[in-house]
């Protein structure tokens, strides 16, 4: 993984990491003290692919407003899974990363005010979705399609 440089003027190092998963996508994000810096894989969330989705992972800094991101810096990596559970994975540990650094560092009461804020648009951006690809089953083509069988 990344080397995180400690090197902060003021104080102990503020930083939490939370991951977001989608199907078999993780994203660990790492939310530390900064100054509104977003990167995602070290890359800006400017050149995420794929555009379209580009605004899925806006969507917290949207709802909340930039000033809440103003005061921290967010790195995530993000492996396994295709592009869109990707996207998925990312929007959910950046939102649950910065519920938990409000929580640790600023108030209780701010990270309510986020909490409900990210869960009224959309439960997805705080609560991991459980669902799977079933496995499949020999006598069909998936999980639970059969092959055609024929009476003649």
């Amino acid at each position: 993984g990344d080397v995180i440089m400690s090197a902060e003027k003021k104080g102990p190092l503020q930083s939490v990491q939370v991951f977001g998963r989608k199907k078999t996508a993780t994203a660990v994000a790492h939310c530390k003290r900064g100054n509104g810096l977003m990167k995602v894989n070290g890359r800006p969330l400017e050149l995420i692919e794929p555009a379209t989705l580009r605004f899925k992972l806006m969507e917290p800094m949207l709802l909340l407003g930039k000033d809440k991101f103003a005061g921290v810096d967010i790195r995530v990596r993000v492996k396994g899974g295709g592009h869109i559970s990707q996207v998925y994975a990312i929007r959910q540990a950046i939102s649950k990363s910065l519920v938990a650094y409000y929580q640790k560092y600023v108030d209780e009461a701010s990270k309510k005010e986020i909490k409900d804020i990210l869960a009224s648009y959309d439960k997805g951006l705080l609560v991991a979705d459980p669902r799977r690809k079933e496995s499949k089953k020999f006598g069909g083509p998936g999980a639970r399609a059969r092959y055609q069988k024929s009476y003649r």
